[in-house]
C-alpha cells in the first residue's frame, strides 16, 4: 500500500504542477551505461578485476569527502543530468537497493527517484571486459526485473504512466572502442584490415544499442536522453602512450564515427517507436571544443590526470598514494579515463540547455517537458 501512495504522489503531482507555469520535474530515472555515470554499482560486484572508485582519493570534492564509487573527485555526469532536472542527485546504485529481497528499498527507490544499473567498465558489448562488470544487456535486464517488482506492488497502469514520463539516460560505448584499439594494436592490423575491423564492431555495437532501446521502450520507456561517446583519443591514458603526449587520432575518429552512426540509428527508430522522444547529446563536441579554447572553460590543464602519478599523471590509476592536484575545477580530467566533477557539470549544464549545437533534435530540458 505505502509503494501505491508513493506512486500516486509522483504520478498525480506534477499534474497539479501543471496549471502553475513551475517545470515538473519527471518522476524518476533511470540510467544506464558505463564508469562516466556509475555511482557506485561495482563497488558490490565480487572478484579483484572489477573497477572500482572505493578509495581515495576518488570523492574528495564529493559531500563529506567520501569515496562512494563514482569515479570522479565529486559528483558525475549523472548526477549533474540529475540536478538539473530537478533531483538531488543521481538515483542510487541498483546493487546497492538489496534488489533481490521483496522487502529492500528497491520498489519505493524506483518509484520516487528511479534506479542506477550503470557499471564501470562496462561495454554495449557483452564481450568488453566480460565477468568484471555489467554490460548494458545485463543493465536492461535489472530494469525489467525492477519493473516486474513495481507491477507487483503498485499495478501496471500506473507503472507505465510514471515511467512513460520518466526519464531514461544512457551513456554507453567508450570501453568498447578502448577494448577494441588494444586489440588491433596487439594484432599490429593493417589500415585496411582496420576498417573492415571498425565496420563489423560498429554494425554489432549498433545491432545492441538498437536492442537496448527496443527492450527498454518495450517495457514503456519513451524518453531517452542519450549521450554520444566522448573525445577517446584525448584521455590521459591515451595521450601518455603519444611521445608528445598528442591525442589518438584513430580513437576520435572511431568515435566519431559511431557518434554518427548513433544519430542515425535513433533517428530511424524514433518513426517506428510510436511516443519515442529523445535527445543526443554531442559529448564529443562539447569535449573537444572545451579542448581547443580550455581559457573559455576556465581550464589551465587538458591533457593531464589530476589524481594520478608518472607522466600526465596516467601511468598508474588514481589510487591514495597518487599525486594529487590542487586545482582540480581546472582540469579537464580527473584521473586517467574520467572527466573532472567541473567538466562533468558543465557538459550536462550544455545539454540541459546549451548552445543548440550540443543536443539533437531537442534538448535534455525540452525532453524532461516533452508530454
Amino acid at each position: 500500500m505505502g509503494a501505491r501512495l508513493v506512486l500516486c504522489l509522483v504520478v498525480c503531482l506534477p499534474v497539479l504542477a501543471a496549471g502553475t507555469g513551475v517545470a515538473a520535474r519527471p518522476p524518476a530515472m533511470f540510467v544506464f551505461g558505463s564508469s562516466i555515470v556509475d555511482v557506485g554499482n561495482n563497488n558490490y560486484l565480487p572478484g579483484p578485476g572489477v573497477p572500482r572508485a572505493n578509495r581515495p582519493y576518488n570523492g574528495i570534492d564529493f559531500p563529506g569527502s567520501i569515496p562512494t564509487g563514482r569515479f570522479s573527485n565529486g559528483y558525475n555526469t549523472a548526477d549533474y543530468v540529475a540536478k538539473n532536472m530537478g533531483f538531488a542527485l543521481s538515483p542510487p546504485a541498483y546493487l546497492s537497493l538489496a534488489p533481490a529481497s521483496s522487502s529492500g528499498p528497491l520498489v519505493p527507490t524506483a518509484v520516487s527517484n528511479g534506479v542506477n544499473y550503470a557499471s564501470g567498465g562496462a561495454g554495449i558489448l557483452d564481450s568488453t571486459n566480460a565477468g568484471n562488470t555489467i554490460p548494458l544487456s545485463k543493465q536492461v535486464e535489472y530494469f525489467e526485473a525492477t519493473k516486474a517488482k513495481m507491477v507487483a506492488a503498485a499495478g501496471a497502469g500506473a507503472v507505465d504512466a510514471l515511467l512513460s514520463r520518466s526519464i531514461f539516460l544512457v551513456n554507453a560505448g567508450n570501453n568498447d572502442f578502448y577494448v577494441f584499439a588494444a586489440a588491433e594494436l596487439a594484432r599490429n592490423r593493417s589500415a585496411a584490415d582496420q576498417r573492415r575491423d571498425a565496420a563489423a564492431l560498429y554494425a554489432s555495437l549498433l545491432s545492441n544499442y538498437s536492442a537496448a532501446v527496443t527492450e527498454l521502450y518495450s517495457m514503456g520507456a519513451r524518453k531517452f536522453a542519450v549521450i554520444n561517446v566522448w573525445t577517446l583519443g584525448c584521455v590521459p591514458a591515451v595521450r601518455v602512450l603519444s611521445p608528445a603526449g598528442a591525442c589518438s587520432a584513430l580513437l576520435n575518429q572511431l568515435a566519431a564515427g559511431f557518434n554518427d552512426a548513433l544519430e542515425s540509428l535513433l533517428a530511424g527508430l524514433a518513426p517506428r517507436l510510436p511516443g519515442l522522444a529523445y535527445s543526443l547529446a554531442d559529448s564529443f563536441g562539447f569535449t573537444r571544443d572545451a579542448l581547443a579554447e580550455p581559457r573559455a572553460s576556465g581550464y589551465t590543464d587538458v591533457a593531464a590526470a589530476c589524481c594520478g602519478s608518472g607522466r600526465l599523471g596516467a601511468e598508474a590509476e588514481c589510487f591514495p598514494n597518487a599525486t594529487l592536484c590542487a586545482d582540480r575545477d581546472q582540469h579537464v580530467f580527473w584521473d586517467r579515463a574520467h572527466p573532472s566533477q567541473r567538466a562533468a557539470f558543465l557538459a550536462a549544464q550544455a545539454f540541459y540547455d546549451g548552445p543548440a549545437k550540443y543536443t539533437t533534435p531537442i534538448n535534455f530540458m525540452q525532453l524532461a517537458q516533452s508530454s
